[in-house]
């Protein structure tokens, strides 16, 4: 059996960050080796990058494809990008699984398609989940993650982190596998 402490942050967002980078570093010194985070403009990265940079580890940052806010936008601060990959980390800019191409679609012919169904099923469990679930997915998609271990995963709403989840990873391919397998922290809001 294994006996944990669940953090639950009053409300989502930023200020939950700190919280989810020391449940980070209780991840890393339990043994995990692989965390992927998501950042949008690569400020959270940033920190844990530079907190975590003198162990051994895979830290992939996970940000918003370019173009995810207009033609051409790339919101990951290219200096957020040098400090993660100066300190050994690795950043991936991916497009959202759940996100771009089925959301187009629904916009265009007022419907709703497989993959937003699972995105708004996995928010019922809170945004940060949700984020989670895919930037395990997508770090795994780009090789960047091995498939079928255990990663500390770490999102949230909007900005900033206040999730952090131990899932086993699956490629996109494979999305039945992944499986959250322990909620370390979340918000209740």
């Amino acid at each position: 059996m294994i006996r944990r402490e669940t953090w639950y942050f009053d409300q989502p967002g930023p200020e939950n960050t700190s919280a989810c980078l020391e449940l980070m570093a209780k991840a890393v010194n339990e043994g995990y080796k692989n965390l992927v985070a998501a950042s949008t403009t690569g400020d959270s990265g940033a920190r844990a990058a530079k907190q975590l940079a003198a162990r051994d580890l895979n830290l992939v940052v996970v940000g918003h494809s370019v173009g995810f806010k207009g033609p051409n936008i790339d919101e990951f601060l290219p200096a957020n990008y040098e400090a993660i990959t100066k300190a050994g980390g690795k950043v991936l800019k991916a497009t959202i699984l759940t996100h771009s191409l089925e959301t187009s679609l629904a916009d265009q012919f007022k419907g709703s398609a497989p993959t937003l169904l699972i995105a708004n099923t996995l928010r019922r469990l809170g945004q940060g989940l949700k984020v989670c679930c895919e930037i395990v997915m997508e770090a795994a998609d780009a090789g960047l993650i091995p498939e079928g271990e255990e990663v500390v995963a770490v999102g949230g709403t909007a900005r900033g982190w206040d999730t952090v989840a131990i899932i086993r990873s699956a490629a996109s391919k494979r999305f039945l596998k992944l499986a959250v397998l322990e909620i370390w922290a979340k918000p209740r809001g």
